[in-house]
């Protein structure tokens, strides 16, 4: 798998990850074997970056992380791994974005993943305030001073919020949902952070599933599946489930999208080679609920960039299909 540099974090990445939510939970139960099953796999392939969060299963996806590296030494800094800070606040607020808390967030991630250092930190989806702060950033140096963490990064839910990361001089990455669905990032996020030297990290890739053409009208998810419990945005922001994208929406028009794919591909390898494709994406993060996925996964970037004349068709589907549902929200 080809590698590139994460931003400023000066590690090389293989430029498809993946993505450890399910490995904590919110998208059915993961056990922990199949969790240890589907890392082997995807290290096996060439994954080398690995995102995960600290409310990810309350600590679950860590502790998974964790365990796995610990009986893999042969993997010591060959695998990045990046977690997230911040949505165990309660209330979610901005003032709850403060130096001591950063201490007691990433102190708990250091445990679970079993490191002294994280390699990676991120503010997890702050509001937009925490990402206008001076005393966040002030804050999130002496994090790294302390020896707490290597970098640290944000993920966020808008282009203005990336943006306004992008401009501080600290931030290692910016984490954003871009796939063949939400492609308002290509606009000004991607420039502006090939510039300023930030790495993208692409979530979301496959429209929580969606593009992996699996899905149609009748499908039903699980009770504790997000899928399921936030297609309206009850629990956290809509965007982060089926891209924000209505779901028969987002059906119909993984149907033109299938009906796109290369002979020999995959649907789901089409999105991820559309992601990797794009100039200033570092890597990407789909996850994998079993090794076999993450073995597909990870195999497309194997293939050869996508035509004009697909690039050009992808592009059709958003503008009549999907650029009214998402592309003025976020």
């Amino acid at each position: 798998m080809r590698s590139r540099v994460l931003g400023r974090t000066g590690r090389e990445v293989g430029v498809i990850g993946l993505g450890c939510w399910q490995l904590g939970g919110d998208w059915g139960e993961v056990g922990d074997d199949t969790a240890h099953a589907v890392l082997e796999a995807a290290v096996a392939s060439g994954v080398t970056f690995l995102d995960t969060a600290d409310v990810y299963g309350d600590g679950r996806s860590e502790r998974a992380i964790g365990a796995f590296l610990a009986s893999r030494p042969d993997l010591a800094g060959s695998v990045t791994v990046a977690t997230k800070m911040g949505r165990r606040a309660d209330p979610h607020v901005a003032e709850a974005y403060t130096y001591d808390a950063f201490c007691r967030w990433t102190d708990r991630s250091r445990v679970n993943l079993r490191t002294d250092t994280l390699d990676l930190v991120q503010l997890h989806c702050p509001p937009s305030a925490v990402l206008r702060s001076d005393d966040v950033y002030d804050a999130l140096d002496r994090v790294v001073e302390d020896g707490r963490a290597a970098a640290y990064g944000v993920s966020v839910e808008t282009v203005d919020e990336a943006l306004a990361a992008i401009a501080r001089p600290h931030v290692a990455s910016v984490q954003i949902i871009l796939n063949v669905f939400r492609r308002k990032p290509l606009e000004q996020v991607l420039p502006a952070a090939a510039e300023a030297g930030v790495g993208i990290i692409a979530r979301v890739p496959l429209a929580s599933g969606l593009l992996s053409g699996r899905y149609d009208e009748q499908t039903q998810f699980a009770p504790d599946d997000h899928r399921a419990y936030n297609r309206h945005g009850e629990a956290f922001d809509v965007g982060e489930t089926f891209s924000g994208v209505p779901y028969d929406v987002g059906v119909r028009a993984a149907r033109e999208v299938a009906g796109l794919t290369p002979s020999g591909m995959t649907t789901a390898q089409l999105a991820l080679r559309w992601i990797v494709q794009q100039p200033g994406v570092s890597v990407v993060i789909p996850g994998a609920r079993t090794p076999a996925q993450a073995q597909a996964n990870a195999a497309a970037d194997a293939f050869p960039d996508l035509s004009d004349e697909t690039l050009a068709a992808l592009a059709d589907v958003y503008d009549r299909d999907v650029r009214e549902h998402v592309h003025a929200r976020w």
